[in-house]
C-alpha cells in the first residue's frame, strides 16, 4: 500500500486530527487534573491498563493470526481523540474532562503505545520481521504532538478563529478517516472477507466492552453523571487513525491496520447507541433525585 494515500494522506489525516485536538486545548486543561483527580485517574487506568489486558484476552480467545493480533493491541494502546469529545458533547458528558483525558493520554501514549505493541510483537514471536524502530516512534509522536502544540497556540492567540475552525476540522477528519478505511479495505480486497470473519466480531466486542468498562468502572469508584459519560466515550472511542498510521508507516504491515479499519466501521454506531442509552439513564436519575 505504498501510495499517495499512505505517504501523504495518512500523515496529513493524523496531523489534521491532532491539530483539531489542539484547537480545543489550553494549558488549563492539563491543570484540571487537580479538580477531578478520581475521574482522571480511574479513566486513565481503564485506558492504559485494563483495556489492553481485556484486548489481549480477546486476542487469545479468538486465536487471531499474529499481524491481526498485533493490530488489535495497537488499537487498544491508542489514546482517545476528538471523536470521543464529539460523542461526549452529543450525549451530555463532561467535555472538559474528555479534553483533559485526551491531552494526558496522548502524552502518556508516547511510552505506552510502543511498549504494548512491542509486547504484542514479542508474544507472537515476530521480532524478526515486525519492529518499531526508535527513530520512527519519535517521528510518529512528533507528528502527533507538533500539530497539537500548533493548535494550542492558535487557540491561545485567536480563540474566535479556533472556534470557527472546530467544526470544519472535525468534518475533515471524519472524511479523511473514511477514505483511509476504504483505501485499506480496497488494498486488501482479496482478503477482506477473511479479515471481516477474523476480526469483525472481536472488534465489535472490543468496542462494546470498552464503552461499558469506561462507564461502569468509574461509576464503581464514585464517578457518576456527565463525568461517567465522558469517561465512557474517552475509553471506548480510540484514535483509529493513529493505529492505522503506526501499522502502515512504522510496522510496515498493512494487515496490522485492518483491526483499526474494521473498528472504525462499527465504532460510530456503537458509540451512538450506547451514548443515547447512558444519557437517558443519567437524565432519569437526575430527575428522580430532583423530585425527592
Amino acid at each position: 500500500m505504498d501510495s499517495a494515500l499512505t505517504t501523504v494522506g495518512l500523515p496529513l489525516a493524523l496531523a489534521i486530527i491532532m491539530f483539531g485536538l489542539g484547537l480545543d486545548l489550553t494549558v488549563a486543561d492539563f491543570r484540571r487534573v487537580g479538580r477531578a483527580p478520581r475521574a482522571v485517574a480511574v479513566a486513565l487506568v481503564c485506558q492504559v491498563v485494563l483495556l489492553p489486558a481485556i484486548c489481549f484476552g480477546l486476542v487469545v480467545l479468538f486465536d487471531l493470526p499474529a499481524l491481526l493480533g498485533i493490530g488489535m493491541l495497537l488499537l487498544a494502546a491508542s489514546p482517545g481523540g476528538t471523536t470521543a469529545n464529539l460523542f461526549s458533547h452529543l450525549f451530555k458528558g463532561d467535555v472538559a474532562l474528555n479534553i483533559t483525558l485526551t491531552a494526558i493520554n496522548t502524552v502518556i501514549a508516547v511510552v505506552t503505545l510502543p511498549l504494548i505493541t512491542g509486547l504484542a510483537i514479542a508474544f507472537f514471536d515476530r521480532q524478526d520481521d515486525v519492529s518499531m524502530p526508535l527513530v520512527e516512534i519519535v517521528k510518529v509522536f512528533a507528528l502527533i504532538l507538533l500539530p497539537v502544540g500548533i493548535g494550542m497556540v492558535v487557540n491561545a492567540r485567536s480563540p474566535g478563529f479556533a472556534r470557527r475552525m472546530d467544526k470544519p476540522v472535525r468534518i475533515g477528519s471524519a472524511v479523511i478517516l473514511a477514505i483511509l478505511v476504504l483505501g485499506i479495505l480496497l488494498d486488501q480486497i482479496e482478503s477482506v472477507g477473511d479479515y471481516l470473519a477474523d476480526v469483525g466480531l472481536i472488534t465489535a466486542l472490543f468496542c462494546a466492552i470498552s464503552l461499558v468498562v469506561g462507564y461502569v468502572v468509574p461509576k464503581a469508584f464514585g464517578v457518576t453523571g456527565p463525568q461517567a459519560i465522558a469517561s465512557s466515550m474517552e475509553v471506548g472511542v480510540h484514535n483509529a487513525t493513529l493505529a492505522i498510521f503506526v501499522a502502515v508507516e512504522v510496522l510496515d504491515e498493512v494487515e496490522a491496520s485492518v483491526p483499526a479499519a474494521v473498528y472504525s466501521l462499527v465504532m460510530f454506531l456503537f458509540a451512538a447507541l450506547w451514548g443515547a442509552w447512558v444519557s437517558k439513564q443519567v437524565t432519569a436519575r437526575d430527575q428522580q433525585a430532583s423530585a425527592v
